[in-house]
């Protein structure tokens, strides 16, 4: 029997459940967990505020474990091998995106939260491509959230090509903007944060910003004003877009990958006088997800985390509710028969 901790219905404190193992089908693998972060994506899926998630649900897709069973034709990996997983367990593998290796955009993915038992268990289920190899380099216990937050904040690297000589911002110190701020740096850019707490300014200087603007200070965005090449924004609230537009340079590009729940009103006019984009991304590819890992594993990057018992996630839960979180929970599981 796998052990887990679901949320019963809308909002409810997860409670402790059993279920039986899934009978793997061709190319899927089974994970036992060691280790899954927290996103607010759990939280967003156990308070249904995207109006798609079943009860029981059992959250949690940040996750490291070991590999302990495999399906008919599953190959890549090996009983033993230490694996992650993300948002993602399957796609097709067959249609126009999948075959360009855009598997993240296939349109029949299926998402491990969805319709589907996720991390916060003993064990866990997947196509065997997305399951990633985790570099020997990488800590078990704070690793798991880079299969979300840092692919999430990595892929928009790559597919719309920033620059080592760009200047880049980063909306938000969380469990997403403090590994975007050490992966910009890494990269090459100039950094400036934006945050709404100036007294983070030293943490955010440690992860690599090169400067850290206060959100509540207009004149600072001010000096800013048409100077940035790409502006990240990893918050899921609504924000004053206007001011951030007014600090991209020609050709600049704002980029969300925050969930935010309503409408973003933009002027068509800041686009077009400087020929500016709004654009997001979902998370990225089995590939991509492989590039992060190597990266993270050759610039030493890693997650900043607090550690929780699996069977103590409501308490980790109340702590991201009430932003407190420094910078990501991840619970430990402790459920193992």
């Amino acid at each position: 029997m796998i052990r887990a901790m679901a949320a019963l219905q809308r909002g409810a404190p997860l409670v402790q459940i059993e279920y039986e193992h899934p009978v793997l089908r061709s190319q899927e693998i089974e994970i036992a967990v060691s280790y899954c972060g927290v996103c607010h994506s759990d939280l967003s899926m156990i308070e249904n505020e995207w109006g798609m998630t079943h009860y029981p649900l059992v959250a949690g897709h940040e996750i490291v474990g070991i590999v302990v069973s495999l399906g008919r034709g599953a190959t890549r990996h090996k009983i033993g091998d230490r694996v992650g997983l993300g948002w993602f367990s399957e796609s097709c593998m067959s249609c126009l995106y999948c075959m360009s290796g855009d598997h993240n955009l296939c349109l029949t993915h299926a998402q491990t939260i969805v319709n589907r038992n996720g991390g916060f268990a003993t064990h866990v289920s997947c196509h065997e491509a997305w399951a990633l190899p985790l570099p020997s380099s990488l800590a078990a216990s704070t690793a798991g959230p880079l299969f979300c937050a840092g692919i999430t904040v990595f892929n928009p690297l790559l597919q719309l090509n920033v620059s080592p000589i760009h200047k880049v911002g980063v909306i938000g110190l969380g469990g997403l903007g403090h590994i975007a701020i050490q992966f910009l740096n890494k990269w090459g850019c100039e950094v400036t944060a934006f945050t709404r707490s100036p007294e983070k300014e030293s943490d955010l200087k440690k992860l690599g910003a090169h400067a850290v603007i206060d959100t509540h200070n207009p004149a600072h965005y001010k000096r800013l004003s048409k100077s940035l090449d790409f502006i990240i924004s990893t918050v899921n609230a609504q924000l004053d877009w206007k001011m951030y537009l007014s600090c991209l340079a020609p050709k600049g590009k704002l980029h969300l990958v925050g969930a935010i729940l309503n409408p973003i009103p933009v002027e068509p006019m800041a686009l077009i006088d400087r020929q500016r984009t709004v654009s997001g991304s979902p998370l990225g590819s089995p590939a991509n997800c492989q590039r992060m890992l190597d990266f993270c594993a050759r610039h030493s990057i890693s997650p900043i985390t607090e550690e929780y018992p699996l069977s103590k996630v409501n308490n980790a839960l109340e702590r991201l509710k009430s932003g407190n979180v420094r910078y990501r929970a991840v619970l430990k599981n402790d459920l193992a028969i």
